[in-house]
């Protein structure tokens, strides 16, 4: 393994970890304040029985990125969620909060979708079961 082959995993490794974080504890905040995020979910128009699938969504999708398992599905899974929960939550352009968590959430399906295009990269579980 060449130095600069290295260096991209690492790189790859840390874009995953940093891109997944917010979703892990966005997952971890919805459980430990789970009635006011149902709370939210109904103000908004979303049934609050959704909820579970919510946290389960980012918390198990962010692992599953952090780890490199199915990376380029898992990806354009949550490139998805990232829309959807952009146009649900957060269209309310003229509130500048709003703007900005809709934008956030842009951006990150543009990481999303990057990581589907290119995958995981050498420090992943995907690239071990290729090897294997």
């Amino acid at each position: 393994m060449t130095l600069f082959k290295r260096q991209d995993d690492l790189l790859d490794l840390g874009s995953r970890f940093f891109l997944a974080a917010i979703f892990a504890l966005s997952g971890l905040s919805k459980i430990t304040n789970y009635e006011g995020s149902g709370q939210y979910m109904e103000a908004m128009g979303i049934p609050a029985m959704l909820l579970p699938l919510a946290i389960m969504t980012e918390i198990f999708g962010s692992l599953l990125i952090i780890l490199g398992y199915k990376t380029k599905i898992v990806a354009f899974l949550l490139a998805g969620f990232c829309i959807v929960s952009a146009i649900l939550f957060h269209a309310q352009l003229g509130d500048q909060n709003q703007f900005i968590h809709f934008f956030k959430n842009v951006a990150m399906t543009g990481g999303f979708l990057a990581l589907c295009a290119k995958g995981a990269g050498g420090f992943s579980l995907d690239s071990k079961m290729k090897q294997a």
